[in-house]
């Protein structure tokens, strides 16, 4: 089984995707010429020229509705946005249009899209360009949003969101580019709406996505090393639509719950996470659900206090002690 980065399962899976479906096409800033500001669209503009490869002006409103009317005339834009930020100077194509048009137009017609877009802090790049907002998306009715944490799911969910007749956010982590998995040769599209159990355990559940969904696995790693901690870690994937059934399942089971997120703690997904969880599993819920989140302030540019922002392995670490600590489980 091949051992690729995450850079390169979007990379490859975007070359997969062009040449099975003509109708699929790439819509960006520097995507072609450049080979994208990460350089995930190296070597496809050469591939599939300049009509499937699209370079734009520095216009997100712009080249974002002209992707909109694309998908709804039949094809299939693959949109990258240079940061989740900058996707705010287009949030009426995303908002009020993409997620819009399929109910307002009776369900006439569909709008498959993915706009791919990276996010999250630790590269001091400044409070402007840091920043975790996809809760903005998943809050709104008529788009998906998946945020794979692997090689693997990177391929899976890119593989599911091109092929899926809504608009679909497509979430990346700046910290996770460089990170590598194995990924299945054969490996199909995922199921969105599905999150993922990567750790099985008894004594406590923890809940991320995207790179805190990887920092989960390493605390439980850690905990199970320190002190025969059985945690279970379940990796989202997908917050909208949510897969609430696994997250209570999970609970239940457990009876402790530690959401981590890389986006601030008032309003955001762990908050829902945390009300769904209580919903559905209260009567078998030991602690509250507990949080951990970033630092509600516009991320600093000095390297120590960026990461004392950040929600990090310690800081979850921490938690689902004192969570434990809490109801007397070691």
């Amino acid at each position: 089984m091949p051992v690729i980065s995450y850079r390169e399962a979007l990379r490859e899976t975007l070359r997969e995707e062009l040449r099975r479906d003509d109708d699929v096409l790439l819509i960006g800033e520097e995507i072609g010429v450049f080979g994208g500001s990460y350089k995930i669209t190296a070597g496809l503009l050469e591939e599939f020229g300049e009509k499937r490869v699209r370079d734009t002006p520095i216009a997100e409103e712009g080249f974002v509705g002209a992707a909109v009317g694309a998908a709804m005339l039949g094809l299939r834009p693959i949109v990258e946005l240079m940061t989740i930020n900058f996707s705010l100077l287009a949030l009426d194509q995303i908002v009020n249009h993409a997620a819009k048009i399929y109910g307002m137009f009776g369900g006439q017609t569909s709008v498959p899209m993915v706009i791919r877009t990276p996010g999250g802090g630790g590269q001091q790049l400044g409070a402007t360009h840091s920043q975790n907002i996809e809760l903005y998306y998943a809050f709104v009715p008529g788009l998906k949003v998946v945020a794979p944490s692997t090689p693997a799911d990177a391929r899976a969910l890119l593989l599911a969101a091109v092929r899926d007749d809504d608009p679909v956010l497509f979430l990346e982590n700046l910290a996770l580019y460089n990170t590598k998995g194995e990924v299945p040769g054969d490996l199909g599209p995922a199921e969105i709406g599905k999150a993922a159990v990567t750790r099985e355990g008894s004594d406590v559940t923890i809940i991320g996505y995207s790179r805190m969904a990887v920092v989960a696995t390493e605390v439980a790693d850690r905990l199970h090393a320190e002190s025969g901690i059985s945690a279970e870690v379940i990796d989202l994937r997908s917050l909208r639509p949510l897969d609430r059934d696994t997250l209570v399942a999970s609970a239940r089971k457990t009876g402790c719950v530690v959401v981590a997120e890389d986006d601030w703690l008032t309003y955001g997904i762990g908050a829902e996470i945390a009300a769904s969880v209580s919903d559905g599993a209260f009567d078998h819920l030991d602690a509250p659900v507990r949080r951990v989140a970033a630092a509600e302030v516009p991320l600093p540019y000095a390297k120590p206090l960026e990461t004392a922002a950040l929600p990090s392995a310690e800081s979850l670490h921490t938690a689902v002690r004192e969570t434990l600590a809490a109801v007397g489980r070691r």
